[in-house]
Formats: C-alpha cells, sequence, structure tokens
C-alpha cells in the first residue's frame, strides 16, 4: 500500500473515532440531563411533602424550591434554589437577594435561553404563569415583554407588589455572549381573576406594556 493513501486511511480512522466521540459524548449528556431533571423532580415533590430541604444527588450545591408552569405552552420547569452556573446547567434558578418563590415583594428567576428558558419568545401579554411552592400555587399574567441592556437592568430591584420576573440572554438563537437581557414581568392575579380568552401577541424586538421602553 502506498505511504500516501495509508496516511488518507489513517486520517479518516482518526475523524471516524473523533465523531463517534462526539456522537456518545452527546448522547451521554442527554442521559445525564434526563436522570438529573427526573432527581430533581422526586426532591421537589419531597419538599412538598415535609418542607425540607432535599438535594437531589448527595453533593449537589442546590436544591429544588418551586415549579414554574405555562399552560398555554405545556411548560413545566422546576426552580432551583441560586443562579450560579452550577445551577443554571440543571434548570431555571431563583436569584439570591430577591422576594422567594411567592413571597413578598418582586421573585427573579433565571435561565438559559436555549434550554430551560427558551419558551420566553413564545409568551404573551396577558399569558397565564402558575409557580408552585410548598405554601402556595399562585397564578401570575404577563404584563410586560422587554429587552434591555444588561448594564441596564433594573429587574431584580425590590417592590413593593408582588411579582414574578423572568430573566434569560437575548436574542434568543444568539451563539456568543451578549450584553441584552430579555425581561418578562408579571403580576399576581387575584383569586377571581381570569385568563383573557384573546391573548395579545408580543411584537419581536423590544416591546413593554408599561410605559414602553
Amino acid at each position: 500500500m502506498r505511504p500516501g493513501r495509508r496516511a488518507w486511511i489513517a486520517a479518516a480512522l482518526v475523524l471516524l473515532a473523533g465523531g463517534g466521540f462526539l456522537v456518545f459524548e452527546q448522547a451521554w449528556l442527554a442521559v445525564k440531563a434526563r436522570i438529573a431533571t427526573e432527581w430533581i423532580d422526586a426532591a421537589f415533590e419531597a419538599h412538598l411533602e415535609d418542607g425540607e430541604i432535599h438535594l437531589p444527588w448527595s453533593w449537589a450545591d442546590t436544591h429544588p424550591v418551586a415549579r414554574l408552569e405555562v399552560p398555554r405552552l405545556g411548560i413545566r420547569r422546576t426552580v432551583l434554589s441560586g443562579a450560579s452556573g452550577s445551577s443554571l446547567a440543571f434548570g431555571p434558578g431563583h436569584v439570591h437577594g430577591t422576594a422567594p418563590p411567592n413571597g413578598r415583594g418582586n421573585c427573579v428567576l433565571a435561565g438559559h435561553r436555549d434550554s430551560w428558558f427558551a419558551f420566553l419568545q413564545d409568551l404573551r401579554v396577558g399569558e397565564e404563569i402558575r409557580l408552585q411552592t410548598r405554601g402556595e400555587s399562585r397564578r401570575y399574567e404577563v404584563a410586560g415583554l422587554e429587552r434591555v441592556s444588561m448594564w441596564d437592568l433594573d429587574a431584580t430591584a425590590a417592590s413593593g407588589e408582588d411579582q414574578l420576573t423572568l430573566i434569560t440572554c437575548y436574542p434568543f438563537d444568539g451563539l456568543t455572549t451578549s450584553e441584552w437581557r430579555y425581561i418578562v414581568r408579571c403580576t399576581k392575579r387575584s383569586s377571581g381573576d381570569v385568563l383573557r380568552s384573546a391573548l395579545r401577541p408580543a411584537p419581536r424586538g423590544i416591546v413593554a406594556s408599561q410605559g414602553g421602553y
């Protein structure tokens, strides 16, 4: 066999091996993510039972504190304590220093735009969002959608009203780090409120229902 041909075969084998490794790695990551989600959900169910902190696995540095649901979209996400990189890898996180989930004030949740919070781009003004904790299952309504610079971000500011704020990076299809953030501001619904029959579609880009942007 000619040396040149042997080199081509060797290179092809290396490429095949590399491709196979990448496929295996992605499959393994998907399996780990599925297992982690099941453990996190189980830990939250245990928390609902006794109100104690339950780690999803023994070495975890976070724990589930709430469950976020969007009925129209069929979305269900278990919210973790903290919004560090290690927490956000496994689900949306509650930003420390803001009001606790379903607590008094402004509760802020953060999540990655390409996974846990990708659905934020499909939300509409008037959308019903539910947040479940051990003490309460509360309904919120999307009141405003905004795109703001991270340098002008005031989404974590305290509030005298009971609010829910969802944050992710923007644009949703971006592949690099961005200074922009997409903000969904929600207000608490009273027990007598009913979901509006005709939700107003949210324009793409910079939008806000409260005073504009």
